[in-house]
Order: structure tokens, then sequence, then C-alpha cells
């Protein structure tokens, strides 16, 4: 399949790219080196500051040429790494999500083989299949990491790595590569000479170079709250239940989504993960990547409310265009959020207080106030990093309100609307390819 013109139908831009948004609560928009400093979590601040890497924008089209369709499959034996003959340099970890499998992936795995060709070792996590969702978030990370670990072991080639998860799945991929990441072992400066970032401040993940952290309707705010988890239908009392039964149903990862894990004075784990702390260097493993690309619905997605996956606050939610970009049937709006100076998330006496509240007695008033807290608190953490954007729309698909499993094609006979998605996360992986910064090296 040619690539697709990247020009946005309404307003005539790269929709890789975007426009800026504008306004007081974003930073400017620009190259920005990396730093970082690190101080213990405690009751009152869980997190450290953490400025963003993210390099420009402004990057060059895709050539015309055709890709291999020849790559590697999943890491189903030793002997399949073992025999390389292609030696892929780039690993993809595709991480599925709740009560999900590797299988969720077979129409995406293929079609990311057809267009990126044979640098790619994609790899469909296994560790988390099913049940083992249950376990809690940083269980099921902490699975994740070793799993990867093992991959690259067995693969002398790889120097770069990148991730590719949908929904809950995306939630484990952050804490796994806060544990694999490092930020004292030298990046190899020849391994992207032309990446103007190019810097071993920015540190590794598994060993490797880190470069896409792509997520897919996934929850990184939580579901508390209203139209977090749209099947709910916003209506209070349905929401107020929901907290105390999630634990019976989906175990630890339950309550680490509805924020109530833990003892009423330590931070929420998600809380926790919007920082860097004792735990984790999450932001800084986040920061470590070229780039942090956030696809969303924007309604019909029955298990991840637009908020949540798209990292933003309700006053931000403006009506999403209703024509798909050039090329990308769904997709509708592509944006750049720069980084934002913040002291980074806290977790002050009175959210203790209304966490204790919401776990204990809750109420429509004091869950509500506790997840406004938390919200704006996990807010603040992430956005010291820079995003990118990507509002679906699938008010026009046959299947709409199959949205979340659409967004990443769980199969292809009956969720065949997201084929657009596909092709945009691929060309979009592509264009972190060493290749696409080849003109850079003029400037």
């Amino acid at each position: 399949m040619a690539f697709a013109p990247f020009i946005h139908a309404r307003c005539c831009y790269n929709p890789f790219i975007g426009p800026q948004r504008n306004g007081s609560s974003h930073g400017p928009v620009g190259n920005s080196s990396f730093s970082s400093s690190s101080s213990s979590c405690s009751s009152s601040s869980p997190c450290s500051s953490s400025s963003d890497l993210n390099h420009s924008w402004r990057l060059p089209g895709f050539g015309s040429q055709a890709m291999s369709t020849s790559t590697l499959g999943t890491f189903s034996s030793s002997n399949s790494i073992g025999n390389v003959q292609n030696k892929p340099d780039h690993l993809l970890v595709l991480v599925h999500g709740i009560m999900a499998s590797p299988s969720d992936w077979t129409y995406f795995e293929a079609e990311l083989k057809r267009r990126l060709g044979r640098n790619y070792l994609i790899y469909a996590s296994s560790s988390n299949s099913f049940t083992k969702t249950f376990t809690g978030i940083d269980g099921a990370g902490k699975r994740l990491a070793d799993e990867v670990l093992q991959v690259v072991h067995k693969t002398e080639s790889l120097k770069r790595i990148s991730f590719l998860a949908h929904s809950l799945g995306g939630l484990f991929a952050r804490y796994a590569i806060a544990v694999l990441y490092n930020n004292s072992s030298s990046l190899n400066s020849s391994s992207m000479p032309n990446d103007p970032c190019n810097s071993s401040k920015k540190g590794v993940i598994a060993g490797l170079e880190p470069i896409s952290f792509i997520t897919l309707a996934t929850p990184h705010l939580g579901v508390r709250g209203k139209k977090q988890l749209p099947f709910l239908l916003g209506v209070p009392l349905l929401e107020k239940l929901a907290a105390p039964i999630a634990p019976i149903v989906v175990g630890r990862t339950g309550s680490q989504l509805f924020l109530t894990d833990g003892k009423p004075y330590k931070p929420p784990l998600l809380l926790r993960m919007a920082s860097d702390c004792d735990e984790g260097k999450f932001i800084s493993a986040l920061g470590s990547f070229r780039s942090r690309i956030l696809y969303a619905n924007v309604a019909y997605d029955h298990m991840v409310g637009w908020r949540t996956s798209s990292i933003r606050r309700e006053n931000e939610l403006i009506k999403p265009p209703r024509r798909s970009l050039d090329g990308y049937k769904h997709v509708v709006d592509v944006e750049y959020y720069p980084p934002v100076s913040s002291a980074g998330p806290h977790f002050p006496p009175e959210a203790a207080q209304a966490k204790e509240a919401a776990q204990k007695s809750p109420s429509t008033n004091n869950t509500e106030d506790y997840h406004e807290i938390m919200e704006e608190e996990m807010i603040r953490g992430l956005q010291q990093l820079g995003w990118k954007k990507v509002d679906v729309s699938f008010h026009s698909s046959f299947w709409p309100f199959f949205a979340h499993n659409n967004i990443h094609v769980k199969n292809e006979w009956l969720y065949n609307a997201g084929a657009g998605v596909v092709a945009h996360v691929a060309d979009t992986l592509k264009q972190q390819e060493p290749s696409s910064f080849a003109p850079l090296a003029s400037l």
C-alpha cells in the first residue's frame, strides 16, 4: 500500500505534527534537552521535576519506496530469534489489555510486518494474558519487564526499542519501562548519527535506545470520575458503586484503576507513576523516549473515556472534527502538546483525607472531591513531558460502539473499522526511523 499524503484534510498540515496548542496552560514549542532530578516519595510530594527531551516535531515526510514484507514474527521460541538472518535492530513490544492475549494483535502485527520491514522485531507480549491482568499494574509491569529482558538477551542485534500498548496494557508498559530504565548507560552515538537529540543523558530502556511509546485507549488517569468508565453512563450511583465492587471483580488492578489502593496516607499507584520516586523513575523513563503518542477515542468507547485516554482536563475537551485525515479513516485530529514546567504531582493532607473517605464511606460528594484532586495532580505530573495526541472517532463506522476494540482491530472481521488507525500508527513508527532524519544533517 502506498503511503498516504501527510496533509490534514481541513487545515492543510502534516497530521503527524498537528497544530500547536496555544494558551497559558502549555509551554513553548521547540527543541528541548532532557534533564531530571529526583527525590524520594513522601506523603506530601511523591514526585520530582523532570524536563522534556522531546525533539523537534518538524520532521521530513516519508519517501515513496516500497517496504519489505519479510520480518520476524512473535517471539515464540528461542530458535526463532537465535537464527535471525535479517538481524533486526528495533524491538517493538506489543502489550494487550485486560482479559486479553497476544492473539488480539494478529491483524495489527501482520500489518506492522508488512509496512515496517525487516529492521523490526515485533514481539507480542504474553506474560500477562487473561486473568493475570487482575494481579495489579505493578505486578504485571514487572512481569512484562522480565519478558522484555529475555527477548533482548536472546537478540544481540537489537539497538532500539519501542512500545505499542492497548488499553490497560499502556499502564503495564509505563510501569515496565520504569523497571527497565537506566540513566547511567551510554548510548552508541553512531546509532542515530542524524538525531540532534542523541544523548546519553536520555537514558536507556533494557539497554536499548528508546524511540516511541504509543498507547491506544489507555486509562492513564484511571477510571474514576464522570464518564471515565463510559459503560456506567455517567450515572452517579453506578459510579459510586463501581469503586468498591471493582477489586472484587478484577482484583488489585481494580482498586488501582479507581485510585483506592493502599493505605489512606499513601499516594495511589497511578499518582506515583506520574512522578520520579523510590519505586521507579516513571517520568524519566517516559521522557527518555523520542516520542510519546496517545491515541484516544473521542466517543463510543465503552471502557475508557476520552479524558483519561488523552490526558486532558474536562475543559480541554473540545468538539472534535468530523472528517478523517486523508488516508487515515476515523483518525480525525493530531495535536502536539509541549511540556509544561511543573513541580510535579503532590499528595497533600486533604487528598489523604479524601482518599480515606472514598475508601471507607464512599459517597457521591467525597469520591468526586477525591477524584478531582487526583486527576489534577496526575495531569500535572504527566504534562511535564510533551505528548502527541491523536483523536479517533468511529461515529461513521457500522459498529461505532465497538470503538474500544476497533482502535486496535482486535478481530479483523468484526473490528476492521480501525484499519486507518493501524496505518497511522505504522507510518508514525516509520517517521522515527534513522532515514527520516537524514535531511537534518544539513541543518
